[in-house]
């Protein structure tokens, strides 16, 4: 694992654009406003990009890279297509299953369970219908939560960009692998539940 996650906040910026068919965020380092990683959706296919136009945008495939800003790759997030709930694949920087995010059938506000490569559960991240406020619990114990951060109205009102905040608690030990998957599981939650 990386030890650029061993740091407990980040910051995530979406990228600004009226017709964007690609998901590519920024995340930052709110103590030093500094960029640290970048999230990128290079290699949409055709018909993706034109999905990502209609009100089919929430069914079609992503695969997103998040890498350090020289270019390391630290984790990939997949999904194929989908048309009742995603299941969502996490690979290590080695291109290795290292988790899945399954959607739940009929979860009042959004809910994933994320489990290991072998399916063995992790955690869980729940969020609600009124507001941005995801949160990653295991048993009864918050590791991490995830908030929308407003940039304005004018800006959230023309834009689809969206900025996040994820802070994952002292709880979480700095070289604990739960958090490759806790930042993987924060670039999914705007294509599944809110796009």
């Amino acid at each position: 694992m990386h030890p650029i996650l061993n740091k407990n906040l980040f910051l995530v910026k979406e990228h600004i654009g009226m017709f964007k068919a690609a998901n590519n965020f920024d995340i930052y380092d709110p103590e030093n406003n500094q960029m640290i990683m970048t999230t990128r959706e290079d290699n949409l296919g055709f018909f993706t990009k034109l999905f990502r136009f209609t009100d089919y945008k929430r069914m079609t495939p992503f695969h997103l890279e998040i890498k350090t800003t020289s270019g390391e790759k630290i984790i990939s997030v997949k999904r194929g297509f989908t048309i009742l709930r995603s299941d969502v694949e996490i690979f290590d920087e080695k291109d290795r299953l290292i988790g899945l995010f399954k959607q739940q059938f009929f979860s009042f506000g959004g809910k994933f369970n994320i489990e290991d490569k072998d399916g063995r559960p992790v955690c869980t991240l729940q969020g609600k219908w009124t507001g941005w406020d995801f949160k990653f619990m295991k048993d009864s114990t918050e590791l991490a939560h995830v908030s929308k951060k407003w940039a304005g109205m004018g800006r959230e009102l023309f834009t689809s960009a969206d900025n996040y905040v994820l802070q994952i608690h002292d709880n979480v030990k700095p070289d604990d692998a739960v958090r490759q998957l806790i930042l993987a599981a924060v670039m999914c939650i705007d294509m599944v539940f809110k796009e």
